[in-house]
């Protein structure tokens, strides 16, 4: 009887060591990749450049629109900085521009609303090309 109490005392520490490790692990590696859009951005940087702490605006730059029924966001690229150029609400169809980012950052985004819908964009640099990470539609409570 001892011994089933030993094992079973044993089992139960191995497995709460084994819970605790694996949250750790999946909250630090989801920190990691929330704030710099999907894995494998880091392929496209130049390694072999010395490491700087400000993103230099030299270089080619890439643009491109992310377009929806919103209107368009215009993002640059220079590396993997990403600049948010400008915002081009679809008015005619009730839409206006509520925040959006400038940068430079790994990733910048724009909140549209219409008034009963919004759409949020994130959007980063994928080997030095605009690429949209994340597009969130909500839908907005009335006044009741």
């Amino acid at each position: 009887m001892r011994r089933r109490m030993l094992l079973v005392g044993l089992w139960v520490a191995t497995t709460a060591v084994a819970v605790v490790l694996g949250v750790l692990a999946i909250s630090t590696v989801g920190a990691t990749i929330r704030d710099r859009g999907p894995v494998g951005d880091e392929v496209a940087r130049d390694t072999t450049a010395g490491s700087t702490s400000v993103p230099s605006p030299e270089g080619p730059a890439v643009s491109d629109a992310i377009t929806g029924e919103w209107g368009a966001f215009d993002v640059e690229c220079r590396d993997t900085w990403a600049y948010g150029v400008g915002v081009r609400p679809d008015k005619a169809s009730g839409w206006r521009v509520v925040s959006w980012e400038k940068g430079p950052d790994d990733d910048v985004d724009a909140v549209f609303s219409d008034g009963r819908n919004s759409v949020d964009l994130e959007v980063f640099c994928n080997q030095g090309r605009p690429t949209l990470a994340e597009l969130e539609r909500n839908t907005l409570g009335g006044d009741d």
